[in-house]
Protein backbone atom coordinates (compact mmCIF):
# COMPACT_ATOMS: atom_id res chain seq x y z
CA UNK A 1 0.00 0.00 0.00
CA UNK A 2 1.67 3.87 -1.05
CA UNK A 3 -0.11 6.81 1.12
CA UNK A 4 0.98 9.78 -0.85
CA UNK A 5 1.11 13.07 0.77
CA UNK A 6 0.21 16.40 -0.74
CA UNK A 7 1.39 19.79 0.58
CA UNK A 8 -1.34 21.93 1.70
CA UNK A 9 -1.94 25.97 1.76
CA UNK A 10 -1.46 25.77 5.54
CA UNK A 11 2.21 24.72 5.83
CA UNK A 12 1.40 23.38 9.09
CA UNK A 13 -0.74 20.71 7.64
CA UNK A 14 0.16 18.04 5.10
CA UNK A 15 -2.82 16.15 3.39
CA UNK A 16 -2.14 12.02 3.29
CA UNK A 17 -4.19 9.91 0.46
CA UNK A 18 -4.18 6.47 1.33
CA UNK A 19 -5.35 5.82 -2.15
CA UNK A 20 -9.06 4.52 -0.73
CA UNK A 21 -12.03 6.09 0.98
CA UNK A 22 -11.78 7.16 4.68
CA UNK A 23 -15.42 8.47 4.60
CA UNK A 24 -17.90 7.60 3.15
CA UNK A 25 -19.99 10.49 3.53
CA UNK A 26 -19.25 13.55 5.51
CA UNK A 27 -16.04 14.71 7.03
CA UNK A 28 -14.59 14.67 10.52
CA UNK A 29 -12.25 17.26 12.18
CA UNK A 30 -10.62 17.00 15.47
CA UNK A 31 -8.99 20.07 16.83
CA UNK A 32 -8.15 18.40 20.29
CA UNK A 33 -6.54 14.91 21.09
CA UNK A 34 -9.38 14.39 23.93
CA UNK A 35 -12.27 14.50 20.70
CA UNK A 36 -10.04 11.65 19.06
CA UNK A 37 -11.17 9.03 21.56
CA UNK A 38 -14.24 7.74 19.12
CA UNK A 39 -11.33 7.32 16.36
CA UNK A 40 -8.46 4.77 16.81
CA UNK A 41 -7.08 6.04 13.77
CA UNK A 42 -7.50 9.97 15.04
CA UNK A 43 -6.16 8.80 18.89
CA UNK A 44 -2.60 7.05 17.25
CA UNK A 45 -1.64 10.26 15.54
CA UNK A 46 -3.01 12.78 18.13
CA UNK A 47 -0.35 10.12 21.01
CA UNK A 48 2.58 11.25 18.51
CA UNK A 49 2.50 14.49 20.60
CA UNK A 50 3.41 16.66 18.17
CA UNK A 51 -0.12 16.97 16.08
CA UNK A 52 -2.72 19.95 17.02
CA UNK A 53 -5.31 18.37 14.67
CA UNK A 54 -6.22 15.73 12.54
CA UNK A 55 -8.96 16.09 9.65
CA UNK A 56 -10.93 13.15 8.04
CA UNK A 57 -11.92 13.49 4.20
CA UNK A 58 -13.63 11.53 1.63
CA UNK A 59 -10.27 10.63 0.40
CA UNK A 60 -7.73 11.64 2.48
CA UNK A 61 -6.43 12.43 6.60
CA UNK A 62 -5.03 16.15 6.97
CA UNK A 63 -2.63 16.12 10.00
CA UNK A 64 -1.44 19.36 11.84
CA UNK A 65 1.70 19.71 12.89
CA UNK A 66 2.30 21.73 16.77
CA UNK A 67 4.21 24.82 16.40
CA UNK A 68 7.72 24.93 15.53
CA UNK A 69 7.40 20.67 14.57
CA UNK A 70 9.39 19.87 11.24
CA UNK A 71 7.31 17.71 8.83
CA UNK A 72 10.51 15.84 8.14
CA UNK A 73 10.73 13.85 11.79
CA UNK A 74 6.34 13.89 11.84
CA UNK A 75 5.68 12.60 8.08
CA UNK A 76 7.13 9.24 8.82
CA UNK A 77 5.58 8.13 11.89
CA UNK A 78 1.76 9.59 10.70
CA UNK A 79 2.60 7.25 7.39
CA UNK A 80 3.47 4.01 9.68
CA UNK A 81 0.17 5.04 11.92
CA UNK A 82 -1.77 5.15 8.39
CA UNK A 83 -0.28 2.09 6.99
CA UNK A 84 -1.11 0.25 9.56
CA UNK A 85 -4.59 1.20 9.73
CA UNK A 86 -5.37 0.76 5.93
CA UNK A 87 -3.69 -2.33 5.51
CA UNK A 88 -5.60 -3.98 8.73
CA UNK A 89 -8.50 -2.65 7.54
CA UNK A 90 -9.62 -1.73 10.90
CA UNK A 91 -12.42 0.52 11.21
CA UNK A 92 -12.17 4.60 11.29
CA UNK A 93 -14.50 4.92 14.46
CA UNK A 94 -15.51 2.77 17.95
CA UNK A 95 -18.47 0.99 17.38
CA UNK A 96 -21.16 3.02 19.04
CA UNK A 97 -19.96 6.20 18.13
CA UNK A 98 -20.82 8.90 15.45
CA UNK A 99 -18.52 8.78 12.39
CA UNK A 100 -20.62 11.53 10.13
CA UNK A 101 -19.81 15.03 11.58
CA UNK A 102 -20.72 18.62 10.99
CA UNK A 103 -20.49 20.16 14.20
CA UNK A 104 -23.50 22.06 15.68
CA UNK A 105 -23.65 25.41 15.05
CA UNK A 106 -21.75 27.46 17.84
CA UNK A 107 -22.18 30.99 16.10
CA UNK A 108 -25.68 31.13 17.26
CA UNK A 109 -27.00 32.58 13.99
CA UNK A 110 -30.68 31.26 12.89
CA UNK A 111 -31.74 32.21 9.28
CA UNK A 112 -34.44 34.07 8.95
CA UNK A 113 -37.02 32.27 6.99
CA UNK A 114 -37.94 35.10 4.43
CA UNK A 115 -34.65 34.65 3.54
CA UNK A 116 -34.58 30.78 2.45
CA UNK A 117 -34.60 31.15 -0.88
CA UNK A 118 -31.10 33.03 -0.54
CA UNK A 119 -29.94 30.73 2.05
CA UNK A 120 -30.77 27.85 -0.33
CA UNK A 121 -28.77 29.51 -2.75
CA UNK A 122 -25.66 29.91 -0.63
CA UNK A 123 -25.55 26.67 0.14
CA UNK A 124 -25.71 25.23 -3.47
CA UNK A 125 -22.88 27.32 -4.15
CA UNK A 126 -20.94 26.34 -1.43
CA UNK A 127 -21.59 22.50 -1.80
CA UNK A 128 -21.18 22.29 -5.51
CA UNK A 129 -18.25 24.92 -5.93
CA UNK A 130 -16.63 25.68 -2.66
CA UNK A 131 -16.22 22.76 -0.77
CA UNK A 132 -14.80 20.53 -3.36
CA UNK A 133 -12.20 23.03 -4.01
CA UNK A 134 -11.25 23.36 -0.37
CA UNK A 135 -10.97 19.43 0.06
CA UNK A 136 -8.60 19.59 -2.67
CA UNK A 137 -6.75 21.88 0.15
CA UNK A 138 -7.13 18.94 2.85
CA UNK A 139 -10.01 20.94 4.90
CA UNK A 140 -13.59 21.66 4.59
CA UNK A 141 -15.92 24.70 5.16
CA UNK A 142 -19.20 24.66 7.23
CA UNK A 143 -22.03 26.91 6.20
CA UNK A 144 -23.17 28.30 10.09
CA UNK A 145 -25.58 30.99 9.16
CA UNK A 146 -26.81 34.08 7.07
CA UNK A 147 -27.32 37.54 8.84
CA UNK A 148 -28.17 40.84 7.17
CA UNK A 149 -25.88 40.25 4.05
CA UNK A 150 -23.43 38.69 6.13
CA UNK A 151 -22.73 34.66 5.01
CA UNK A 152 -21.28 32.87 8.22
CA UNK A 153 -18.39 30.17 7.90
CA UNK A 154 -16.44 27.77 9.55
CA UNK A 155 -13.08 26.06 8.00
CA UNK A 156 -11.83 23.34 8.93
CA UNK A 157 -8.90 20.65 8.68
CA UNK A 158 -6.06 22.48 6.81
CA UNK A 159 -7.97 25.32 6.40
CA UNK A 160 -8.54 25.87 10.05
CA UNK A 161 -5.55 28.04 10.82
CA UNK A 162 -4.29 28.51 7.26
CA UNK A 163 -2.46 31.88 7.06
CA UNK A 164 -4.46 31.98 3.33
CA UNK A 165 -7.82 31.69 4.66
CA UNK A 166 -8.03 34.94 4.88
CA UNK A 167 -7.48 35.83 1.62
CA UNK A 168 -9.66 32.85 0.10
CA UNK A 169 -12.77 33.84 2.39
CA UNK A 170 -12.49 37.26 0.80
CA UNK A 171 -11.18 37.21 -2.42
CA UNK A 172 -12.49 33.75 -3.40
CA UNK A 173 -15.48 32.93 -1.65
CA UNK A 174 -17.22 36.51 -0.53
CA UNK A 175 -16.50 37.43 -4.57
CA UNK A 176 -18.19 34.12 -6.19
CA UNK A 177 -21.44 34.37 -3.26
CA UNK A 178 -21.80 38.27 -3.70
CA UNK A 179 -21.56 37.70 -7.94
CA UNK A 180 -24.06 34.93 -7.85
CA UNK A 181 -26.33 36.02 -4.79
CA UNK A 182 -26.41 39.58 -4.92
CA UNK A 183 -27.77 39.95 -1.13
CA UNK A 184 -24.64 38.78 0.17
CA UNK A 185 -22.33 41.61 1.42
CA UNK A 186 -19.76 40.05 3.38
CA UNK A 187 -18.43 36.66 4.43
CA UNK A 188 -17.05 36.32 7.79
CA UNK A 189 -15.23 33.29 9.44
CA UNK A 190 -16.54 31.71 12.84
Amino acid sequence: MLIETELTPNPATLKFLPGRVVMETGTRDFAAPEEAEVSPLAEAIFALGDVTGVFFGRDFVSVTAAPGVEWASLKPDVIAILLDHFSAAMPLFRQGSAGFSVPPAESGIVDNPEDADIVAQIRELIETRVRPAVANDGGDIVYRGFDKGKVYLQMQGACSGCPSSSATLKNGIEQLLKYYVPEVTEVRAV
